[in-house]
């Protein structure tokens, strides 16, 4: 490790307050997508600290929107709040608690909460069509985005009801339950593809609200359906639909708009910079750099060395406030810890001429929403360029736990994915 104590040195920044981020900002300027990662989805310095760098992209850099690995019904739930639209709860935290599917705490926690308290208020001094957004860009709201398609035709286009009543009673024998919905797929003739399909067709000139439900409905469809088969597919699909889902975003708010996206880092990544490339996994940061180019994305990465996590040990359980041991021997964490600031920022340096830091293979912890702290040894890495992967990453010493708004049993149907939850 010590080979790495200058190269280190030479390129963190200590991270003490927001005025350390300003060489972010500035390198943020030129973009028009900030994709934030986080190493885990249930680490207060991770949510705190990308919340405290959104601020000042919207604030300072005319950010237009925050997109998140999130559903989009329950997130237009949000977005309608921190737009202080007629009718909605003065306080997000409204929203936010009726997040009712597992892991709840990933967006209903105390460090959302008070993200969104600034930007309602944020917003509150705007007018209408100059308010900041918050979307979700995930696949995993089957049934919800389907009764929400049903109950706005039933309003406002009720001759196009059967279309999508179709699509929603090919579902129904599955109890809104997706697993089961998958392995029928493969074993009889029970695919809802082709009356999803048609439901997309016959709702693509409408509302936008509702073709990016019916949207969902045809990426949770394809990634049930693909879940079971094992492979890249699942993978790849939801990252593409998320990626399709951005650009939508950045299409619907206009040509000048700008967009931070919160996602974990195995989203966020480029995937030619990991194993997940090898396995032939897409992720949303890599797609994001093809479509706009690498000046115009700006990849942000964060890690730990030990501290606290709120996970569950297996899919669906009652989630906990876990301890994350002290990295293992050789990995990224572990070279940071012995090399740099407790906390720090890095911003890397673009050319060839990179510090053996950004260009060697190194294990680069991930932990999901599924969490085995006894699994270190030999899982909970993803060897990883760093310098290719991300163009910068917040770096902490020590982590605590996020502070949940509700710890109930919730629904926990949704299937596990590879790496567990991320």
């Amino acid at each position: 490790m010590i080979r790495y104590g200058d190269e280190v040195a030479s390129i963190a920044r200590e991270l003490r307050d927001p005025g350390d981020l300003e060489i972010l900002l500035d390198r943020a300027e030129s973009a028009r997508v900030v994709m934030i990662g986080e190493a885990t989805h249930g680490t207060h310095e991770f949510y705190a600290w990308r919340s405290v760098l959104t601020q000042r992209l919207i604030e300072e850099r005319g950010y237009s929107f925050v997109a998140v690995e999130g559903d989009w019904p329950d997130c237009e739930r949000v977005d309608r709040a921190v737009r202080a639209e007629p009718g909605e709860p003065d306080d997000p935290r409204a929203a936010l608690i009726r997040y009712d599917r597992w892991p709840t705490w990933m967006w209903a926690n105390e460090e959302i909460v008070d993200f969104t308290r600034w930007l309602h208020g944020y917003n509150a001094v705007r007018p209408p069509g100059r308010r900041a957004g918050f979307h979700g860009l995930d696949v995993y709201s089957l049934w919800e985005s389907m009764r929400e398609i049903l109950t706005w035709l039933r309003e406002h286009d009720p001759d196009r009801v059967p279309v999508a009543l179709d699509a929603y009673r090919c579902f129904e024998p599955y109890d809104e339950d997706p697993n089961a919905y998958g392995w029928a797929t493969q074993f009889i003739n029970a695919t809802c593809e082709k009356r999803v399909a048609a439901m997309l067709e016959e709702l693509r000139g409408h509302d936008l609200e509702v073709r990016q439900n019916a949207a969902v409905v045809a990426g949770a469809e394809n990634y049930y359906r693909c879940m079971v088969r094992g492979g890249p597919e699942a993978w790849n699909g939801r990252d593409r639909h998320m990626d399709e889902t951005l650009d939508r975003l950045l299409t619907r708010y206009g040509p000048r708009s700008k967009a931070v996206v919160w996602a974990h880092n195995t989203h966020v990544g480029d995937a030619r910079a990991t194993d997940q490339g090898d396995r032939g996994e897409l992720t949303l940061g890599q797609l994001a750099r093809d479509r706009y180019g690498w000046d115009e994305v700006l990849l942000v990465g964060m890690g730990s060395y030990r501290g606290g996590v709120v996970a569950g040990p297996q899919w669906g359980a009652h989630m906990e406030a876990m301890a994350v041991p002290p990295a293992r021997a050789g990995s990224l964490e572990e070279i940071l810890h012995l090399t740099a600031p407790p906390d720090a920022l890095f911003v890397f340096p673009a050319g060839d001429e990179r510090p053996d830091l950004l260009t060697t293979v190194l294990p680069h912890r991930a932990i999901g929403v599924v969490y085995r702290p006894e699994r270190e040894r030999w899982a909970n890495y993803v060897p990883t360029v760093l310098g290719d992967r991300y163009d910068a990453f917040l770096w902490f010493e020590e982590t605590h736990p996020v502070r949940p708004l509700h710890t109930l049993r919730v629904n926990a149907h949704e299937p596990e994915t590879y790496p567990s939850g991320v």
